[in-house]
């Protein structure tokens, strides 16, 4: 049991990495399939494998009913992929939103890693791991820390097509992973998106020169 509960309406730092600190994704079919699971796992309604969802149509059917954003289980703000994790800024939308979003992603991946790379056992180490945004000072780290993450670690040039994050659609103003809602709220806090681009190069700026900063990000609760 979590120290702290995920609350709806709460935003949360979400995170984790794979296992022994391996590659999560080893080709672009691997991260492709990983953006494909958050787009297809984040609803209310019930869904199988990804396989018979696109086979029987039936996500298709239902977000032409609902709506793209109707009965999301959470509302994703930032969120950076890289080679071995990734993190989440996600806004809960129902109760037990995150929990339910995370098992269906991560289980469902863990699911398709296995058995393309004819592997076994767990791929992410242990239960995800979350921190309520529950101050001025973390939320004003924590949204550019995520959002260009990626720019934060070294990450070897022939790894970097393995990288995928919020600061494209926030540059390009074309929001499909992020909350097209949640992105304007942002954007609207800091007055138009170079202002948050530039605050983004100011933290990840901050915290490569400060590598021990890092440490209070990913604390565990």
């Amino acid at each position: 049991m979590r120290k702290h509960p995920l609350v709806t309406n709460q935003y949360y730092h979400i995170y984790n990495r794979g296992v022994d600190k391996r590659d999560i994704f080893s080709d672009k079919k691997d991260l492709n399939r990983f953006i494909l699971s958050i787009k297809q796992f984040n609803k209310i309604y019930p869904v199988g494998s990804i396989r018979d969802n696109v086979r029987d149509k039936i996500v298709s059917k239902y977000l032409k009913r609902r709506g793209k954003d109707a009965d999301a289980l959470v509302s994703i703000v930032c969120f950076c992929l890289n080679p071995n994790h990734f993190h989440f800024i996600l806004k809960q939308e129902a109760d037990g939103g995150i929990s339910e979003f995370l098992k269906r992603l991560l289980g469902g991946y863990t699911k398709y890693f296995n058995l393309t790379h004819k592997r076994s056992g767990a791929l992410f180490q242990g239960r995800f791991k979350s921190r309520l945004i529950d101050s001025e000072q973390y939320f004003l780290k924590i949204f550019p820390y995520v959002n260009i993450n990626h720019m934060i670690h070294d990450i070897p040039e022939e790894k970097r097509f393995l990288v995928s994050s919020s600061d494209v659609e926030y540059e390009k103003m074309v929001f499909d992973i992020v909350s097209k809602k949640e992105a304007e709220n942002l954007l609207a806090f800091y007055g138009n998106k170079n202002n948050f681009k530039n605050e983004c190069l100011k933290v990840s700026s901050i915290i490569r020169e400060q590598r021990e900063e890092v440490s209070s990000f990913l604390e565990e609760e």
